[in-house]
């Protein structure tokens, strides 16, 4: 869900900023690679650079992510 403004830009869900910044984590499970710390689960976070709201994404990064947040 994004916000849509007056102008009918798009924009962040929180603040409706319209510029992000896209990183990429790496996270353990559970069970046996959460005892190794094998960071085997992969998310993109794509964040507004105003406000700092910031969603997850599966899977490695994409320019696809970034139209996702922002509608």
């Amino acid at each position: 869900m994004s916000r849509v403004d007056d102008t009918g830009e798009r924009g962040c869900p929180k603040c409706g900023h319209t510029e992000t910044e896209i990183d990429d984590i790496a996270t353990t499970g559970s069970g046996l690679s959460k005892y190794f710390d094998i960071q085997n689960r992969k998310f993109t976070v794509v964040s507004c650079t105003n406000c700092g709201y910031a969603e997850l994404y599966k899977g490695g990064s994409s320019g696809n992510m970034v139209d996702l947040f922002l509608g």
